[in-house]
């Protein structure tokens, strides 16, 4: 789940967004573990996406919030 487009975010409910939220910092936590413990990551690009996804999550939370 680490990449979600900005269309997808458009089209989810207040409460999925927040659910999606939840899970995608929760990838990234489990990313930023199996780097710390020294593995490489299964996908190398996996780690950038799952921060761009929820920097647009965010962005568009608090767009509606305004």
């Amino acid at each position: 789940m680490s990449h979600i487009r900005s269309r997808d975010i458009e089209t989810m409910s207040p409460e999925q967004r927040e659910e999606t939220l939840e899970e995608l910092r929760e990838e990234l936590l489990q990313l930023r573990a199996q780097l710390a413990l020294g593995g490489s990551v299964s996908n190398s690009g996996a780690y950038k996406q799952t921060r761009r996804s929820i920097a647009r999550m965010l962005t568009r939370i608090k767009q509606k919030q305004e």
